[in-house]
């Protein structure tokens, strides 16, 4: 079996067409890695040390500051992403840097509006929608760091759009680092249930503060005094950013709203248990972004260049390597993944082992699908794949409003697992109508 999965890879890896797409890949790869790792370190601590409750309410609000920084960041996080490159080379860093200022500033005054309502509606958020009143303190507290949350989102992007690449595999690292560091050491000096929460802020700010440093100190290293600026009214910037501001929102929804419902429904520990689960299905999640960020230019490429046949043998191509690196992995949780659980985070969590097993089978389907979102986004079908992104969320919310009260945390793998599905299968089912071919692969079952 190993030998099969060798053979496979070397010679994915032996195209020297299809090497151009891993070329540049280490750092970004590597760094995903690490904060996984670092990730899962993090998450044995808290329930060995906290209880599955307290890990629990971490989850929680990290959804919550997911939620919040939607709202805060309305998809600036991404179009900066290609503002930045689009300045550089159009017009000069100067004018780069002046359109990061102006997002920066109106993302930073947005946080705090947004801040300042959370943090006085924290006793509605706790009592009225999550039935926890004793949650108010956390979403209180919350509230106060949506903008660092906010700028670490923006700032690391921003590195992303400067080239800065070891420095983006830095930033990716660095608040599952910190996070890590801090939470050690006041786990061994005192012993305090709300450790974890607040390390995690920590790391945030730490994270926001060093990335808003290196986006500085990177602009006035390229910065000139003869350098020609183009204005950009924010008015602009926000109506480039709406679309991705959509997508991130249905993205949120499909991969979120199980935490956030069983929140609503369940107890901590339940939710605890639960996004243990998640965390060990999606451990290969990072190795599907990686190729998705290495292709994407490659695609945009392909499709505007009317070259098909070979945008359609890189697709296949990178859907193989994604297959063959995180089926051994998936398989290996299958097998072992109930002795896992018990040794790794205890006996009690052993019975999330169905739950794991669902969320594994989603990820396959995704893995097994290739590229999808990534193809249309880069073959000018972005509208199309927006288009089932919001009617897989709406069926995703669904679904999760009848089966968490019911079923709890079997409800939430459900409703992700047939989410994930469900938009894998309708985007291959558009391209081959469009295409006459798919993306997708596995090895008994020839896809055209």
């Amino acid at each position: 079996m190993f030998a099969l999965f060798k053979r496979k890879f070397h010679n994915l890896i032996s195209d020297k067409k299809f090497s151009e797409i891993l070329t540049g890949s280490v750092w970004a790869l590597s760094a995903r890695v690490i904060a996984t790792a670092l990730g899962m370190v993090s998450s044995i601590i808290i329930v060995r040390w906290y209880g599955a409750e307290v890990l629990g309410i971490v989850a929680v609000l990290q959804s919550s500051l997911m939620l919040a920084t939607i709202f805060t960041l309305l998809g600036t996080n991404t179009s900066i992403l290609r503002l930045i490159p689009e300045h550089l080379a159009k017009y000069s860093a100067t004018s780069a840097f002046k359109v990061y200022r102006k997002t920066q500033y109106f993302v930073a005054g947005l946080s705090v509006i947004t801040g300042a309502i959370l943090f006085f509606a924290s006793g509605f958020i706790a009592y009225t929608v999550f039935h926890k009143p004793h949650l108010r303190f956390y979403f209180a507290l919350a509230a106060v760091f949506i903008i660092f949350e906010s700028l670490l989102s923006l700032n690391t992007q921003a590195v992303r759009g400067l080239r800065l690449i070891k420095l983006f595999a830095l930033m990716q690292m660095l608040p599952q680092f910190c996070k890590l560091i801090i939470l050690i050491p006041i786990t061994i000096s005192f012993h305090n249930l709300d450790n974890p929460v607040y390390a995690m802020f920590a790391s945030i700010v730490i994270a926001a503060l060093v990335g808003a440093f290196i986006v500085d100190r990177a602009f006035k290293s390229k910065t000139g005094a003869n350098d020609r600026a183009q204005h950009m009214p924010i008015r602009e910037i926000l109506s480039m950013s709406f679309p991705m501001l959509m997508t991130a929102t249905m993205t949120f929804v499909i991969g979120q709203t199980g935490v956030i419902m069983l929140g609503m429904f369940r107890s901590e520990a339940e939710i605890g248990y639960y996004s243990i689960a998640v965390k060990l299905a999606t451990l290969t999640a990072f190795v599907l972004s990686a190729v998705n960020n290495m292709a994407a230019p490659k695609f945009a490429e392909l499709h505007f260049t009317d070259n098909v046949e070979e945008l359609f043998r890189i697709a296949k191509k990178s859907a193989k390597l994604v297959f063959w690196i995180t089926t051994p992995i998936l398989l290996a949780l299958v097998t072992l993944g109930k002795p896992i659980l018990s040794i790794f985070f205890g006996e009690d969590f052993s019975g999330c082992y169905p739950v794991l097993l669902l969320l594994i089978f989603g990820q396959f389907i995704n893995y097994m699908s290739g590229s999808t979102a990534m193809f249309l986004n880069m073959s000018g079908h972005q509208k199309v794949f927006q288009n089932i992104m919001f009617l897989v969320a709406m069926f995703n919310i669904s679904i999760n409003a009848v089966m968490i009260p019911i079923s709890g945390m079997y409800g939430a793998a459900i409703a992700a697992t047939l989410s994930l599905a469900g938009w894998n299968i309708a985007s291959l089912m558009y391209i081959k109508s469009k295409y006459g071919k798919t993306t997708a692969y596995f090895p008994i079952w020839k896809f055209k």
